[in-house]
């Protein structure tokens, strides 16, 4: 029982000792039959060879951590016979020498020595897919998820597309015009800059287009032709809050840094 200590008889210690390489629980099995020792566990057991030192030594076989002997023999055999399959192998080696020794103590083993059977696990040149020529059979699950004729994917972006611009809002229009950076057939350029040049021409050097209210609304009627000098005026740290300011404020905001910006042009 658990906190008693076991009375063990000179010779049942003889007897453990004898046979202390053998498994435990055979040792346990064969302890308990021969003395009728039914208060002795397999614990009480272990423990007591463990206090004498009495251990079974390297086991042999598919035990982790334990290497597997082999002897000069089996190596040899095992050698002549490197360039069979793995598993062909191993089960040819299990079954004629007779040994329990676990597969991946064998390819270990081989893995160790160099024995490799030649094959890279890659197509040789010229051979022939074993599926070519053949139609795989019609499977609804797989069917319904396929591409149909015609069907392009969902991400697919074509001239046209628009997109807002996340850093700081405006709209994107893709058009057919080579990318400067990618060299790809189509690139995304500013909405409103985009249909404001098509109409007037392009934005002369030194000027910016200022929206007058919503800056997703891309009519070239919503953005003013203004010097990028009057920008710092509008929304700058020294600005007037021109693009959060009330509608029918923005009108008054605008006139007066037009005129602070012409008044500081002519006094240079």
């Amino acid at each position: 029982m658990k906190g008693q200590r076991i009375a063990w008889s000179s010779a049942e210690l003889t007897f453990i000792k004898r046979r202390k390489k053998k498994e435990r629980r055979q040792l346990h099995a064969e302890f308990v039959k021969k003395f009728r020792r039914s208060d002795v566990s397999l614990v009480a057991l272990c423990a007591i060879c463990k206090r004498n030192g009495w251990l079974t030594g390297p086991r042999v076989g598919r035990f982790k951590g334990r290497s597997t002997a082999y002897s000069n023999a089996e190596l040899a055999w095992i050698k002549r016979r490197k360039k069979k399959s793995r598993r062909q192998l191993h089960a040819e080696f299990v079954e004629r020498l007779g040994r329990d020794v676990s597969f991946e103590s064998f390819n270990g083993l081989c893995k160790r020595r160099g024995w490799h059977t030649g094959r890279t696990g890659h197509f040789e040149k010229g051979s022939v897919p074993w599926t070519k020529g053949k139609k795989l059979p019609h499977n609804p699950n797989s069917a319904r998820t396929q591409f149909k004729k015609g069907q392009g994917p969902a991400n697919i972006k074509f001239a046209g597309h628009e997109r807002v611009r996340k850093a700081d809002g405006y709209l994107e229009i893709s058009i057919n015009e080579t990318n400067p950076h990618t060299g790809f057939e189509r690139r995304y350029v500013l909405k409103h800059k985009w249909l404001w040049e098509q109409k007037n021409g392009p934005v002369p050097e030194g000027m910016a287009l200022k929206c007058k209210g919503d800056r997703l609304n891309a009519d070239p009627s919503n953005w003013e032709l203004v010097p990028r000098g009057l920008l710092p005026r509008l929304n700058g740290k020294s600005g007037r809050g021109y693009d959060h300011a009330p509608e029918d404020l923005k009108p008054v905001i605008m006139a007066v840094a037009k005129l602070e910006h012409q008044l500081r042009e002519k006094s240079r």
